[in-house]
């Protein structure tokens, strides 16, 4: 709810100031709170009830009606906040007027696998969080439960990522796991075939494709565009897996190649 009769607040506000610390992994980390901007990220994020607090400038909460009644209608906070003030917490150049500050969504594997998914989208060591957020996206739109972001991966509430998933971050089942070989193993074990995305892989993803081999539950890993996966880690998957060039492109981009397998696996998955 909104507090009657008080001003707006600014950059200077504890509050503020304790928000926008959490643009830091640490303070995420130690707070287990995290920024979702923007009207979509903050509308999804309300619908899991995740959110503690919205800060929005008086624009904002005349433009979004619908996202203000959620609020008031959850169990949160309803922050009035000047433009400067909400320009201190967004991270964007042109800000929209409303940031949330939410709760952590991220859940173990062995929690994520109870609900036996049929695809799931492996991020080993993918720092940059502008692709792994379009990877979750697109993973969400494929029809995938379970995203877990391994290894060294991106923290998944950077502000980059959150901003890239656009609301899909609240979609999915999403997982933060130390060690790439303990959630090959894990996902093996639950039954599912773990396909390692590769451009140099034996198997071609169109063979794959029309053999019906991607029927069964499955796991794509991908690795950091630059480097792709570690080769061990590669190495435990099941099968490394290629997606044919049929023009004169040298590779595909790591957002690029994880839609046309994800999106091959959600074809087996419909005609199965």
């Amino acid at each position: 709810m909104t507090r009657p009769g008080v001003d707006p607040f600014s950059q200077r506000t504890p509050r503020v100031i304790a928000a926008r610390r959490l643009q830091r992994r640490r303070e995420r980390d130690e707070t287990g709170l995290f920024l979702a901007e923007g009207p979509q990220a903050v509308r999804e994020a309300l619908e899991t009830s995740a959110v503690v607090e919205v800060f929005a400038t008086k624009e904002a909460t005349n433009r979004h009606h619908k996202i203000i009644s959620m609020v008031r209608t959850a169990d949160a906070e309803l922050s009035l906040i000047t433009e400067d003030g909400l320009a201190a917490l967004a991270e964007t150049v042109t800000p929209q007027g409303i940031v949330a500050v939410c709760r952590h969504i991220d859940v173990t594997l062995s929690d994520a696998l109870t609900g036996r998914p049929r695809l799931v989208a492996v991020l080993a060591d993918v720092k940059d969080p502008g692709n792994a957020g379009t990877v979750l996206r697109t993973a969400d739109a494929a029809g995938a439960q379970v995203v877990v972001f391994a290894g060294k991966a991106v923290d998944p509430y950077n502000g980059k990522c959150v901003r890239a998933s656009a609301g899909s971050l609240f979609h999915v089942d999403v997982v933060r796991a130390p060690d790439p070989l303990a959630v090959v193993t894990a996902l093996q074990d639950a039954g599912m075939t773990v396909l390692a995305a590769d451009g140099y892989g034996a198997n071609d993803l169109d063979t794959l494709e029309s053999d019906g081999a991607l029927i069964s539950p499955t796991a794509w890993m991908f690795g950091e565009e630059a480097h792709g996966l570690d080769p061990d880690l590669a190495d435990a998957a099941d099968a490394r897996v290629r997606v044919p060039i049929h023009g004169r492109a040298e590779s595909l981009n790591l957002a690029a190649a994880a839609a046309v397998c994800l999106y091959a696996s959600a074809r087996a998955h419909r005609r199965g």
